[in-house]
């Protein structure tokens, strides 16, 4: 019996007892190894219905939407119609930001790889035309620009939905267009959907919120984010079976599982270069490259993308050296330990690399002087305020802004020493404790951000 014939085995006896144990309503896993691809799902699609769980149901892939944008780039770069040095304004000489100079000196490089250095999570609904992209990008001009133009990471969904935008203006058809025609059906892959009127041909599956902790998930009022955002992950639904089959072809410098060749080689390659250097921020990765976030795992290099959505959490993982990839689809519960038990068996068991050990908080962590961290942080997502109390303990409140005010409660929580300037949740958030780095210089020895994948910005003592 083969190695992977033995993992089907595994996920058909364990996938359904490891999601409920997380209380995940459904998940759906694929591995791809050597060409070869197995499938399992369990639960149900929503909680409402009762509708059950198959290997051909979609599931919203979030972020990993980032990848694939990230590929439609580059082949344009391909066939010599992009050049990612070059500045945005280039091919979008509308692209306005605050920062009239930051705006001129962006590249397209710097979208690809979150170090462009505006403010990043700006969710602006502008209908659900084919336009809407173009109308999107047209809202930025009062975005403020966080740090110069590729100083430093600060997660970016703002900068996909501007590389989605050069892309359709490069094509000349709307970003969904450009999916289907150059990525779904190049690929063969027959289950996927751009937007909520393609995925209702399919087994769907409903995100799952949590309305209190501790409490069962119920099923979201909402199916998708806004289709403006569609670049950077707000729409993209596909079965699993179809996800690895694209990473397949990454894993093949840009030929798919048929021999199409899809990207070149050059490229593929490309994108999974080490391009810019990030916090200990744990889930996150150690690097990030072209679409990619790169892992230094023990036994390996492996590189990935997660996504979330409302409800939906999804991941994946591909370790170039083996040819193997693995994708852990979900709808709802705490999805974090389930990524943990799923993904990191299957690349255990296919090539020897075990996943880093997520980090934790010292039991008896020791009281830091925190002068150099407490004030008011801020985005467009939330204010935050770190403090210090008389005790010595370091507490961080966030209090959500925009349409993440609807989505989650303001929450204070404390903070404990980790390692030199980075702090760690004592207790955990969603599954995992998040570690808190506190970067840059405010001129007074103050950090000048607060670093958790973004960059929130000081603004007071």
């Amino acid at each position: 019996m083969s190695k992977l014939t033995e993992l089907a085995a595994w996920l058909e006896r364990r996938l359904s007892a490891l999601a409920a144990e997380h209380q995940v309503p459904a998940a759906a896993v694929a591995v791809y190894a050597g060409g070869e691809i197995v499938d399992h799902a369990a639960g149900v699609l929503n909680k409402g219905t009762g509708v059950e769980a198959d290997t051909d149901s979609l599931f919203q892939i979030g972020s990993i939407t980032k990848v694939w944008t990230t590929t439609l780039a580059m082949q344009l770069v391909d066939e010599g119609l992009l050049d990612l040095d070059q500045p945005v304004r280039k091919y979008l000489p509308e692209f306005v930001l605050a920062d009239a100079g930051a705006a001129a000196r962006i590249t397209v490089r710097q979208l690809m790889c979150h170090t462009a250095g505006f403010e990043g999570d700006i969710f602006t609904d502008t209908g659900r035309g084919a336009d809407c992209v173009e109308k999107y990008v047209a809202t930025l001009g009062d975005v403020p620009q966080l740090f110069a133009p590729g100083a430093m990471f600060s997660y970016n969904n703002a900068a996909f939905c501007v590389l989605g935008r050069v892309v359709e203006v490069l094509r000349g058809k709307s970003f969904n267009d450009c999916l289907d025609a150059h990525l779904f059906q190049p690929l063969g892959l027959t289950h996927v959907a751009a937007s909520p009127y393609e995925a209702i041909r399919f087994r769907a599956a409903l995100g799952h919120v949590t309305p209190s902790p501790g409490a069962d998930p119920e099923p979201a009022g909402t199916w998708a984010l806004a289709p403006s955002n569609a670049p950077a992950g707000s729409m993209l639904a596909m079965r699993p079976r179809d996800l690895v089959k694209f990473a397949a072809m990454h894993l093949k410098d840009g030929e798919g599982l048929d021999g199409t060749r899809v990207l070149s080689a050059e490229s593929a390659r490309a994108m999974r270069e080490r391009v810019v250097e990030l916090p200990d921020l744990g889930l996150m990765g150690d690097a990030w490259g072209l679409g990619w976030s790169l892992f230094d795992w023990p036994g390996g290099a492996v590189a990935g993308h997660d996504g979330g959505t409302i409800g939906q959490a999804a991941f994946l993982r591909v370790a170039p050296d083996h040819d193997v990839a693995v994708a852990l689809l979900t709808n709802g519960g705490n999805p974090i330990p389930l990524y943990t038990g799923i993904v990191g068996h299957v690349l255990k068991e296919l090539t020897g690399i075990e996943p880093a050990v997520p980090p934790v908080p010292d039991p008896a962590p020791p009281r830091i002087d925190a002068s150099r961290y407490v004030g008011e942080y801020s985005s467009s997502v939330a204010d935050i305020v770190v403090s210090q109390d008389d005790d010595g303990r370091v507490w961080v409140e966030r209090v959500p802004k925009g349409i993440f005010a609807e989505l989650a409660r303001p929450e204070k929580t404390e903070l404990v020493a980790m390692n030199g300037d980075t702090l760690i949740l004592a207790e955990p958030m969603q599954g995992r404790y998040v570690p808190h780095a506190f970067v840059g210089d405010d001129g007074t020895g103050r950090a000048l951000y607060l670093h958790t994948g973004r960059a929130d910005r000081r603004v007071s003592a």
